[in-house]
């Protein structure tokens, strides 16, 4: 069992730093440019161009990143455990201290907006700005499911010390089992356990990155066509749906809650990074990447914090220079042409918003030690 345990030793380096720079200005700028607001009575609804553009899900097997970021967070999770481990911190003061660091800014956020809604609602009687609320802070998710898997890292740990790769494998089964309760016997509700499942197996993996990384190229290929066939096999059987990101419209989501596809995808993904990594690392040499992937990793929280209330910000200006709330709910080629300018008008308007942010907390952080 020894052998199969993960090698913790290897820091953390510019090929994982650049791993989680990609993932989060992909998910940032995919809800930047394929955001489609549909309005109606009751206020904003959220959709997306895959259920308008025929074979466009295929490309969400490559840019729907949430299991390879969950990935690198576990490996970076770990690398620094063993660092505070060295340094004498307990385990429950360093997932203490990780789950304050990430929560803090995430509730400014959410509390900032219910407060805006709650005063605009009631001063001007604005009830669909509750919907507008909603979609802004919904990326919020995500948060509150990386807050879950930091606070069971000692439940992470503990299970792959003592069973070593089996965990993993058993884990996978649970979300098998849990799918089939799902879609065969109709227990709906069940399937929301595969939240804790999927993405706690994804953080998980992380922990064998490093063993990854020493291990013959062939490990990676056969991960990636591992996954890959499995993502083939799972969505041709007619069994899930195609996209691995959410279409509405459709019956059934591989994200809401997550499926087997999101395993056989971290396989895939994980195995194209690894099969990767060579060329990747010998680009990363270069100065100038490298010091882009280092400020895109300082500022990763800030902007996917607030990238979706940038997001508003420049609807809304669009909104006051065209004098009208619609948008083009089918994607056509003026649509796609528009994109870069969403796009643009999004990253103007979110950087205000994350120095603002940004000049607040650095007061609240130096007036104490200054006193």
């Amino acid at each position: 069992m020894d052998d199969e345990r993960p090698t913790t030793s290897a820091p953390r380096d510019a090929f994982v730093d650049f791993l989680r720079a990609f993932s989060i200005v992909v998910v940032v700028l995919w809800h930047w440019a394929f955001t489609i607001l549909v309005w109606g009575p009751d206020g904003p609804t959220a959709t997306n161009p895959i259920g308008f553009t025929s074979g466009l899900w295929v490309l969400t097997w490559l840019f729907q990143v949430l299991p390879l970021f969950f990935y690198v967070g576990g490996y970076v999770h770990l690398l620094a455990w063993q660092r505070a481990r060295a340094r004498g911190e307990h385990l429950g003061h360093f997932v203490w201290r990780n789950l304050r660091k990430l929560s803090v800014p995430a509730l400014v956020l959410l509390t900032a907006w219910l407060a805006l809604g709650l005063v605009v609602s009631l001063v001007f009687d604005v009830r669909w700005l509750w919907r507008t609320v909603l979609l802004v802070v919904s990326p919020l998710w995500f948060i509150g499911v990386y807050l879950l898997l930091i606070a069971l890292i000692p439940v992470w740990l503990r299970l792959i010390t003592r069973f070593g790769a089996v965990a993993l494998v058993v884990v996978i089964g649970l979300v098998v089992v849990v799918d089939i309760l799902r879609f065969r016997y109709g227990f709906d509700e069940v399937g929301y356990v595969n939240l804790v499942l999927v993405w706690g197996l994804a953080f998980m993996s992380g922990f064998f990155h490093q063993a990854l990384v020493d291990a013959p190229r062939q490990a990676a290929a056969a991960l990636t066509w591992a996954g890959l066939f499995g993502l083939v096999g799972l969505v041709f059987s007619g069994l899930y749906p195609g996209s691995m990101v959410g279409v509405p419209g459709e019956p059934t989501s591989n994200m809401a809650p997550p499926t087997l596809c999101i395993v056989a995808l971290l396989a895939f993904q994980v195995g194209v990074a690894e099969l990767a990594r060579p060329w990747l690392q010998e680009r990363l040499e270069r100065p100038r990447l490298r010091r882009v992937v280092e400020i895109v990793n300082r500022f990763a929280m800030p902007v996917f914090l607030f990238h979706t209330t940038g997001m508003a910000i420049g609807r809304a200006l669009l909104y006051g220079v065209n004098g009208e709330l619609a948008e083009r709910e089918v994607p056509d080629l003026v649509w796609w042409l528009e994109r870069p300018l969403f796009i643009g008008l999004s990253l103007l308007c979110t950087l205000p918003v994350i120095w603002l942010f940004g000049r607040f907390g650095h007061r609240r952080q130096t007036v104490p030690s200054a006193a």
